[in-house]
């Protein structure tokens, strides 16, 4: 074998311009392919960091009153059957292999009641959150302290604001320590949380900037026990798990919906968890493009075949003037195995080489592509390794029949061709 490897080597530096046109074809298609591969991986990445967020692999579960979102204004809005989360609820989705932390809160969205002073805070979101809201969801303290045991047992009037109350309506001051009225009861600003885990999504037209870049109310964040101060006792609660990681989002909403559903009183059909697939949304959008992806790859695959036929035909001519050495090479002992061998590596090398230049040649092309039009890529390791033994393949598809050719070779006439 590595006498082989060294004659093909040998073969192909004797002649080099026309080794290299002959890998042309390989070169070009497979470069195509890996181009083509990086932008769809660059661009299905992107989709699902936009949708799913950058590692954050947190997965709502809201509660959903005949599919739309339960609003809860008064007490006479809380649906009859379905719990507060119990402490055992929680436990069964911890055990979960696939989640790593779990939270439950209460919230109410726009509401106007919220003061500093005399100056109104612009219709904000507030959340009833547990002690482990902060971590589930994503959030730091900025500054100040976050929540602790005893702002629940003692039922303390303390609140934790985000950043963009903290900074549109404290700019030039530290608001820890200061007092807003929320529907008349004061409460003290004791922190300011700060989301660690949000995505930052690209902004590149009009319907991008209203979906993204749209101006955010804020979040002001009480304990749970101090949310009935303001709204309703025993409200049934919203639910974020925190999976293990990405790929694990899907099934651990699913499994976790399954348990908070279940303790829901089986009279109760027209309220339900639900829980927020946002990989399967991605999903579902990367199948769309699959189709024209396919057609691409499908494409560029053509000059791989036009590749081939061109190593077959190069190895035919090479067969053809070296007929007098395989004769020499037979009249000596050499068997067929051998010879096909030495023609047959000789192809392999020939395309594996074309592929490696292709894989690099791809990589380059995929640059070039994100720097001109600013399309992300991201290189698939696999599809580049796929690529040189498909490469492989090319050599030992199209060049067995002339090392067959050579192999078969009676020894006597090839001896006389000059």
């Amino acid at each position: 074998m590595l006498e082989n490897l060294r004659l093909s080597f040998q073969s192909i530096w004797a002649h080099k311009m026309r080794s290299f046109l002959t890998m042309l074809g390989i070169i070009i298609g497979i470069a195509a392919i890996i181009a083509i591969v990086s932008t769809i991986k660059g661009t299905n990445d992107e989709l699902k960091n936009e949708l799913i967020g950058s590692g954050s692999n947190t997965v709502n579960i809201n509660l959903k009153e005949n599919g739309n979102s339960l609003s809860i204004y008064t007490s006479s809005d809380i649906p009859y059957g379905v719990p507060q989360v119990s402490d055992s609820v929680r436990e069964q989705i911890l055990a979960l292999d696939t989640v790593e932390n779990v939270t439950c809160f209460t919230s109410r969205t726009g509401v106007d009641g919220v003061y500093y002073l005399n100056e109104q805070i612009s219709y904000p979101t507030i959340l009833g959150i547990d002690t482990s809201y902060f971590a589930t969801a994503g959030y730091t303290i900025r500054s100040g302290r976050g929540f602790v045991e005893d702002d629940y047992t003692e039922f303390r009037t303390v609140i934790i604001i985000d950043t963009i109350i903290a900074d549109n309506y404290f700019p030039n001051e530290d608001p820890v320590g200061l007092t807003l009225e929320i529907d008349g009861t004061p409460f003290t600003i004791i922190g300011v949380a700060v989301e660690t885990d949000s995505y930052e999504a690209s902004i590149e037209t009009v319907d991008d900037y209203y979906t993204y870049a749209s101006p955010e109310a804020g979040k002001v964040f009480i304990t749970s026990a101090a949310w009935p101060m303001l709204y309703c006792f025993d409200e049934p609660e919203n639910v974020i798990v925190k999976a293990v990681s990405t790929d694990d989002m899907e099934k651990a909403g699913a499994k976790a919906e399954d348990i908070l559903n279940a303790a829901i009183s089986t009279t109760q059909t027209d309220v339900q968890y639900d829980a927020e697939n946002l990989v399967d949304q991605a999903r579902q959008i990367e199948q769309l493009t699959s189709s024209t992806n396919i057609q691409l790859i499908w494409i560029a695959s053509i000059s791989l075949l036009v590749g081939g036929i061109g190593v077959m035909n190069i190895m035919m001519v090479s067969v053809t003037e070296r007929t007098s050495e395989i004769g020499l090479k037979k009249a000596i002992g050499a068997r067929k195995g051998a010879i096909l061998g030495q023609f047959l590596t000789e192809a392999v090398v020939l395309t594996s080489t074309g592929g490696a230049l292709g894989v690099g040649a791809g990589i380059g092309m995929a640059y070039i592509i994100n720097k001109i039009s600013g399309v992300a890529v991201a290189i698939s390791i696999p599809a580049s390794a796929i690529a040189v033994l498909f490469s492989m393949l090319i050599g030992i598809i199209f060049g067995l029949m002339p090392s067959m050719k050579a192999a078969n070779l009676d020894p006597i006439e090839a001896l006389r061709r000059e």
